[in-house]
């Protein structure tokens, strides 16, 4: 069941998948319909699962589920990892890989892998203030309050001294 992502309450389960590039407005009317379809028939055990979406930046899809109503369940997870990689598949994008770094330059959204990150934070490039995408929030209280963060405050902190 559809509803308006902003009407879900703040301990809704999110998923994030951030793209390792922006999308087109056509691209994101497009996805924006697929999601619509995929949650309207989205179930757990016959049961529908009250949950909206939003995109962010044309990079980021993020997913929230009422787990108030009805949980979801093993079958109902594979079912929106199997659609997420379908519009990997659809659009030659990664939405998967958890290990690659988005934050902010300006008003511009890098991406960078893990690996370069790091040497960015060695080499001063990026710094404790640089806006990191925290993308392991669990809900959308987290999403509002942590998910656009300082590097400072966020697992990113680590890479730097």
């Amino acid at each position: 069941m559809l509803v308006d992502f902003n009407t879900l309450p703040e301990e809704s389960r999110i998923w994030i998948y951030q793209a390792n590039r922006s999308f087109s407005d056509q691209e994101i009317s497009e996805i924006e319909d697929k999601l619509k379809t995929f949650i309207e028939n989205w179930t757990a055990h016959g049961s529908d699962l009250q949950s909206g979406f939003t995109i962010k930046y044309k990079r980021f899809i993020i997913i929230a589920l009422n787990q108030n109503l009805n949980k979801a369940t093993g079958c109902s997870i594979d079912a929106s990892v199997h659609f997420i990689q379908q519009l990997e598949k659809e659009y030659n994008v990664d939405l998967m890989d958890k290990m690659n770094v988005s934050y902010k330059q300006g008003d511009y959204i890098a991406y960078k892998t893990l690996l370069d990150f790091k040497k960015m934070a060695k080499d001063k490039a990026v710094s404790k203030n640089t806006i990191v995408f925290n993308n392991m929030v669990n809900n959308i209280a987290e999403f509002n309050e942590n998910w656009e963060v300082p590097a400072s405050e966020s697992w990113h902190s680590r890479f730097l001294k």
